[in-house]
Formats: C-alpha cells, sequence, structure tokens
C-alpha cells in the first residue's frame, strides 16, 4: 500500500518533522491496561519493563540518536499525577535525556479530543529550553507514553526542528490505531 494512502488528508498536506517513528504495540488490551496501571493508577515501577519493550522493538529508532528527549507535561498536569511518565520511560532508554521543551500551557487531554482538534490544541503549546538550544545538529528521539494521531509529537519536533536539531525521530510505548475507512 502506498504510505500516503494510509495517512488523513491534513497529515498529507503537513511537512513531516519526524523522520522516523516506531511504538511498542497497538493501544489495546494488554498493552492499555499496562499503560494505564502506569499513567493514572501511579505504578511507575512498570516504566522500566515498558522501556525495555521500547528499547527492544524501538532499536532502529534509537540506533544513532544523540539524546531522548521526553514529551513535557504541563507544571499543573505534573503536580496532579504526582510524575510525568514520558520522563519515566525516557530515564530507562539508555541514552542521555535532555529536558529539551516546556509546555507553556495547559492544554485540554488529548484523549478527550477528536482527531480533528488535536492539532490546533497542541499548536504552540511547546517552547524550547535553554538545554534544548544545546541540540542544534544532533539527533534527537522524542519519548512518550501514547501517541494517538501524532499531534504532540509533531508540535514538540517542530520546536527542535526550528531550532536546528538536524534530526527528531519518536518512540512511544504504544499507538492508536484505527480501522481503514
Amino acid at each position: 500500500m502506498d504510505r500516503d494512502c494510509a495517512r488523513c488528508p491534513r497529515c498529507r498536506r503537513q511537512t513531516r518533522r519526524i523522520a522516523l517513528t516506531r511504538a511498542v504495540g497497538a493501544y489495546d488490551g494488554s498493552l492499555r491496561a499496562i499503560i494505564h496501571a502506569f499513567k493514572y493508577d501511579g505504578r511507575r515501577s512498570i516504566a522500566s519493563r515498558l522501556a525495555a519493550l521500547m528499547r527492544l522493538r524501538g532499536a532502529v529508532v534509537l540506533d544513532g540518536a544523540d539524546a531522548v528527549v521526553p514529551v513535557p507535561l504541563h507544571s499543573s498536569r505534573r503536580r496532579e499525577r504526582g510524575f510525568d511518565q514520558a520522563r519515566d520511560l525516557a530515564r530507562h532508554l539508555g541514552k542521555p535525556i535532555v529536558h529539551a521543551l516546556r509546555r507553556t500551557r495547559k492544554t485540554a487531554t488529548q484523549a478527550s479530543l477528536p482527531a480533528a482538534r488535536r492539532h490546533g490544541n497542541v499548536r504552540g503549546a511547546f517552547t524550547l529550553t535553554p538545554a534544548g538550544a544545546r541540540l542544534e545538529r544532533q539527533c534527537v528521539v522524542l519519548v512518550d507514553d501514547v501517541s494517538t494521531t501524532g499531534a504532540t509529537l509533531e508540535a514538540c519536533a517542530r520546536v527542535l526542528d526550528e531550532s536546528g536539531v538536524r534530526e527528531v525521530r519518536a518512540l512511544t510505548a504504544a499507538r492508536v490505531v484505527s480501522a481503514p475507512r
């Protein structure tokens, strides 16, 4: 199948900022239950085992990367949850962690929005930190727990790309897979 046919019309019109992306598996069944236990039940011990699967299934994404960049939560959401799940996963991936991004405004949770509104929800929600400015000409891997439409990853990749990062890749624990239309 032509790769472009598998992408929605909006995605086909946009410039892709992420060169390579992988996930451990589809966000359903037992993987969904594991991520929910980790993220919403505060079972942080799951992070190391989930990251081990990410290292295994995402080896091609991590290979040759200079650093991993966790997708940041807004500070208020981090306080509510008590931790940042992307940071916990990144810590176990075996690459230097650079907290290159900051979420500048609280956004609605992506899970609560229809796909058509997710890109607008995170547009302009991230800025580069001083640590991120040192990543010029580097290859970095964005790390997050779940990718649904890829809107959050693309918003982060845009900031990194515009700052001079050589290549942006992405690695997630799960990817939402919708039925073909």
